[in-house]
């Protein structure tokens, strides 16, 4: 029998953040989420009074987080769940994108989720419980052309988790990378920031993918709130897995992408054994 917990999700303001943040809510937990304005933090507690606490709070302040992290569990808390949601996709050929926009994506992607995590990891292992909620992306597994810097962002992420997963598996703390294919979130909309066109070699291949991403928004196959009510089973699970993929999408493409791994491994096995000593 599920019973309710207090969760704790950066970035319920849009995407899949605010679609468990309600599901959540109509389940009877507790949501504490992180927003960045006060008009966005007054909509969010009207979804539940007393049960849900909007926090001001971008990932990427990191002096801030701590001590708004450890104020929030005491005032609200114990939190059970932890969800790193906030974060945006890059689009852009590598060559055209700047070390600043690769800095900007690491900075949210990653430094943002781990910072979060670090604030609440003693608070987990000391109580001896508590489940991480990573939110990757099939593109922690799958690459495509036109988003190198936020594949690199969600597979650096994917394996930060597992990673942690062990480590606090002694003391009853998972950690689970949720990977989600196609969703109708603004992920490919008003959330994608874009590198400016420049280098006419990349138009025959490129341009074509990004009108494609661009159409497809908000019709992709993945529905948010499926997805959410997929991480509340996930956190009821007694031993959760430490990579969930979301998506038949993603279910085929990352399959696709093992069996490619797998017959390139066969072809160049006697290259690979011949550098043992």
């Amino acid at each position: 029998m599920s019973t309710t917990k207090t969760l704790f999700i950066t970035g319920v303001s849009s995407g899949f953040g605010k679609a468990l943040a309600a599901q959540a809510l109509v389940a009877g937990h507790t949501v504490i989420g992180t927003v960045r304005t006060q008009e966005a933090l007054t909509a969010f507690e009207s979804q539940a009074e007393g049960r849900a606490h909007g926090v001001l709070l971008d990932v990427t302040e990191f002096d801030a987080i701590d001590s708004v992290i450890n104020n929030v569990d005491k005032a609200f808390g114990p939190v059970d769940v932890l969800v790193n949601n906030a974060g945006y996709g890059h689009e852009g050929i590598l060559e055209e994108s700047s070390l600043d926009e690769l800095r900007r994506q690491f900075d949210v992607n990653v430094f943002g989720a781990v910072a979060v995590t670090k604030a609440f990891v003693p608070l987990f292992r000391q109580r001896r419980k508590g489940h991480i909620l990573n939110i990757t992306s099939m593109g922690g597994f799958i690459t495509m052309p036109g988003i190198a810097y936020y594949n690199g962002s969600k597979f650096a992420l994917e394996g930060i988790s597992e990673a942690l997963g062990k480590e606090l598996k002694p003391f009853n703390v998972h950690v689970t990378a949720v990977a989600p294919g196609g969703f109708r979130t603004d992920w490919a909309g008003r959330s994608m920031q874009r590198s400016p066109r420049q280098i006419a070699d990349y138009d025959e291949t490129f341009d074509p993918i990004r009108k494609a991403r661009e159409e497809r928004s908000g019709k992709q196959i993945g529905d948010p709130v499926k997805a959410a009510d997929a991480m509340l089973k996930l956190i009821d699970s007694e031993n959760p897995p430490a990579h969930l993929l979301l998506g038949s999408d993603a279910l085929k493409l990352v399959r696709d992408k093992l069996a490619l791994l797998e017959s390139e491994i066969a072809a160049w096995e006697a290259v690979t054994r011949s550098t043992d000593g």
